[in-house]
């Protein structure tokens, strides 16, 4: 199947191993990658600051550069939310198909692919951090106040790898803190709400904390770091794509 690859520009700029590993794991699962070389941000960050009518530019770019693909796979659940929702564009009608072709990349793996086995191994425990847009946007978890029997795609993905242990946290669906802008214009909210979600994590002695959204893993990286702790934070697409 063909695949366009859609990078968010925080990723592009802060963590380019995150786009190679999802690019690696895309392949290494038979999908053919085209990475458009025009794409730029989604326009999410204008949105959620109340310009969407702002994005027009934003929306028609990324029209121009997907519309021709089967599929579309990004290593962000909150930009794929945001595309999925709220692209629209000059072109309505390739706008709509897009809309409906865009995928988060451990949804695209369980769902399209169905992916079964995984050759990955990572020998530490780790734990996993279900941001708020994949969980409650995207449906990627069940959230754990519905009486809903419970799943988790990128759990199912991580139990295929090798000396994986994933640890169980005490509230497995708490926000970090991170909201995009809110972190900036509620700033200690965000900080104290991150430096909670990094204590559930620690309380369990995890080596590592991932997820879907590098925004989220970014922050509390920046938590982290502070704290000079050693507990790391990964992709989950750099986990999948991990070996010995």
């Amino acid at each position: 199947m063909n695949v366009g690859l859609f990078i968010p520009c925080y990723i592009d700029q802060f963590y380019p191993q995150v786009a190679i590993a999802t690019l690696k794991l895309l392949e290494k699962v038979g999908c053919t990658v085209t990475y458009p070389l025009q794409q730029t941000c989604c326009g999410q960050p204008m949105a959620n600051s109340g310009y969407e009518h702002l994005t027009g530019g934003c929306n028609d770019n990324f029209v121009r550069n997907f519309a021709d693909c089967d599929y579309i796979v990004s290593p962000s659940g909150s930009c794929t939310l945001h595309i999925k929702h709220h692209l629209h564009a000059t072109n309505e009608t390739a706008a709509t198909a897009i809309r409906s072709r865009i995928y988060e990349l451990t949804e695209f793996l369980t769902d399209v692919v169905q992916v079964k086995t995984l050759e990955a191994a990572f020998p530490y425990r780790v734990g996993l951090h279900q941001s708020c847009h994949g969980q409650r946007g995207l449906h990627l978890a069940q959230m754990s106040e519905l009486m809903a029997p419970p799943f988790s795609k990128p759990g199912q993905l991580l139990s295929m790898v090798d000396g994986l242990e994933l640890v169980q946290l005490d509230r497995r669906d708490e926000c970090c803190g991170f909201g995009g802008t809110f972190c900036v214009t509620e700033e200690a909210v965000s900080a104290k709400m991150g430096k909670d979600r990094v204590a559930d994590h620690l309380r369990h002695g995890v080596h590592y904390i991932t997820g879907v959204d590098v925004s989220c893993l970014m922050h509390m990286e920046g938590i982290l770091k502070r704290a000079n702790s050693t507990v790391q934070v990964r992709h989950i697409a750099e986990i999948l794509t991990a070996t010995l």
